[in-house]
Protein backbone atom coordinates (compact mmCIF):
# COMPACT_ATOMS: atom_id res chain seq x y z
CA UNK A 1 0.00 0.00 0.00
CA UNK A 2 1.37 3.40 -0.95
CA UNK A 3 1.95 6.31 1.44
CA UNK A 4 -0.99 8.28 0.01
CA UNK A 5 -3.39 5.40 0.61
CA UNK A 6 -1.99 4.79 4.09
CA UNK A 7 -2.43 8.48 4.88
CA UNK A 8 -6.05 8.38 3.74
CA UNK A 9 -6.79 5.46 6.07
CA UNK A 10 -5.09 7.29 8.94
CA UNK A 11 -7.23 10.34 8.20
CA UNK A 12 -10.40 8.24 8.25
CA UNK A 13 -9.50 6.59 11.57
CA UNK A 14 -8.62 9.93 13.13
CA UNK A 15 -11.96 11.27 11.91
CA UNK A 16 -13.76 8.30 13.48
CA UNK A 17 -11.87 8.99 16.71
CA UNK A 18 -13.76 12.26 17.12
CA UNK A 19 -17.03 10.37 17.55
CA UNK A 20 -15.92 7.72 20.05
CA UNK A 21 -14.67 7.63 23.60
CA UNK A 22 -11.01 6.67 24.07
CA UNK A 23 -11.80 3.20 25.50
CA UNK A 24 -13.76 2.36 22.33
CA UNK A 25 -10.98 3.20 19.89
CA UNK A 26 -9.04 -0.08 20.00
CA UNK A 27 -12.19 -1.88 18.86
CA UNK A 28 -12.81 0.78 16.20
CA UNK A 29 -9.26 0.27 14.87
CA UNK A 30 -9.83 -3.48 14.62
CA UNK A 31 -13.22 -3.10 12.92
CA UNK A 32 -11.89 -0.58 10.40
CA UNK A 33 -8.72 -2.48 9.56
CA UNK A 34 -10.60 -5.80 9.19
CA UNK A 35 -12.62 -4.22 6.37
CA UNK A 36 -9.50 -3.45 4.30
CA UNK A 37 -8.96 -6.31 1.89
CA UNK A 38 -5.42 -7.55 1.44
CA UNK A 39 -4.02 -5.31 4.17
CA UNK A 40 -0.49 -6.40 5.03
CA UNK A 41 0.53 -6.61 8.67
CA UNK A 42 3.21 -3.93 8.22
CA UNK A 43 0.64 -1.51 6.79
CA UNK A 44 -1.80 -2.28 9.58
CA UNK A 45 0.90 -1.63 12.17
CA UNK A 46 1.93 1.61 10.42
CA UNK A 47 -1.66 2.92 10.30
CA UNK A 48 -2.41 2.02 13.90
CA UNK A 49 0.93 3.30 15.21
CA UNK A 50 0.67 6.63 13.47
CA UNK A 51 -2.94 7.11 14.62
CA UNK A 52 -1.98 6.36 18.20
CA UNK A 53 0.97 8.76 18.00
CA UNK A 54 -1.23 11.56 16.65
CA UNK A 55 -3.94 10.95 19.24
CA UNK A 56 -1.24 10.93 21.92
CA UNK A 57 -0.03 14.37 20.82
CA UNK A 58 -3.47 15.78 20.01
CA UNK A 59 -3.41 18.38 22.79
CA UNK A 60 0.00 19.70 21.64
CA UNK A 61 -1.15 19.72 18.02
CA UNK A 62 -4.39 21.49 18.89
CA UNK A 63 -2.37 24.15 20.73
CA UNK A 64 -0.33 24.73 17.57
CA UNK A 65 -3.56 25.02 15.58
CA UNK A 66 -5.00 27.46 18.12
CA UNK A 67 -1.87 29.63 18.06
CA UNK A 68 -1.90 29.73 14.28
CA UNK A 69 -5.58 30.00 13.36
CA UNK A 70 -6.46 33.37 14.79
CA UNK A 71 -10.19 33.59 15.40
CA UNK A 72 -10.81 29.88 14.79
CA UNK A 73 -11.11 27.64 17.80
CA UNK A 74 -10.70 23.93 17.14
CA UNK A 75 -14.19 23.19 18.48
CA UNK A 76 -15.66 25.46 15.80
CA UNK A 77 -13.72 23.96 12.88
CA UNK A 78 -15.12 21.57 10.33
CA UNK A 79 -14.21 18.13 11.69
CA UNK A 80 -12.65 16.98 8.42
CA UNK A 81 -10.47 20.10 8.31
CA UNK A 82 -9.46 19.68 11.94
CA UNK A 83 -8.55 16.03 11.33
CA UNK A 84 -6.48 16.93 8.27
CA UNK A 85 -4.68 19.65 10.20
CA UNK A 86 -3.88 17.25 13.04
CA UNK A 87 -2.48 14.68 10.62
CA UNK A 88 -0.41 17.17 8.63
CA UNK A 89 0.93 19.01 11.68
CA UNK A 90 1.97 15.73 13.25
CA UNK A 91 3.85 14.87 10.05
CA UNK A 92 5.42 18.32 9.85
CA UNK A 93 6.57 18.50 13.46
CA UNK A 94 7.13 14.92 14.59
CA UNK A 95 7.56 12.60 11.57
CA UNK A 96 11.02 12.97 10.10
CA UNK A 97 10.16 10.59 7.26
CA UNK A 98 7.69 13.06 5.74
CA UNK A 99 9.03 16.27 4.16
CA UNK A 100 7.09 19.39 5.18
CA UNK A 101 6.04 20.16 1.60
CA UNK A 102 4.70 16.63 1.17
CA UNK A 103 2.69 16.87 4.40
CA UNK A 104 1.12 20.14 3.23
CA UNK A 105 0.44 18.93 -0.32
CA UNK A 106 -1.12 15.67 0.85
CA UNK A 107 -3.35 17.50 3.35
CA UNK A 108 -4.56 19.88 0.63
CA UNK A 109 -5.29 16.96 -1.70
CA UNK A 110 -7.27 15.17 1.02
CA UNK A 111 -9.11 18.44 1.76
CA UNK A 112 -10.23 18.54 -1.89
CA UNK A 113 -11.76 15.09 -1.47
CA UNK A 114 -13.12 15.19 2.06
CA UNK A 115 -13.44 18.85 3.06
CA UNK A 116 -15.70 21.70 2.11
CA UNK A 117 -15.29 24.17 -0.71
CA UNK A 118 -12.99 26.43 1.33
CA UNK A 119 -11.08 23.57 2.96
CA UNK A 120 -8.08 23.35 0.61
CA UNK A 121 -7.20 27.05 0.94
CA UNK A 122 -7.91 27.06 4.71
CA UNK A 123 -5.69 24.00 5.25
CA UNK A 124 -2.95 25.40 3.01
CA UNK A 125 -2.98 28.74 4.81
CA UNK A 126 -2.74 27.30 8.31
CA UNK A 127 -0.07 24.76 7.36
CA UNK A 128 1.92 27.40 5.47
CA UNK A 129 2.05 29.59 8.59
CA UNK A 130 3.14 26.62 10.71
CA UNK A 131 5.83 25.70 8.20
CA UNK A 132 7.18 29.26 8.27
CA UNK A 133 7.25 29.36 12.06
CA UNK A 134 8.70 25.90 12.70
CA UNK A 135 10.87 25.30 9.64
CA UNK A 136 12.20 28.73 8.71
Amino acid sequence: MGRRELREHIFKLLFINQFHEAPDMPEQFVLYLEELEGLQEKDSMYIRGKCENIIGRQEEIDNVIGETSKGWKTNRMNRADLTLLRLAIYEMLYDEDVPVKVAINEAVELAKRFGGEESPSFINGILGKIAEKHHA
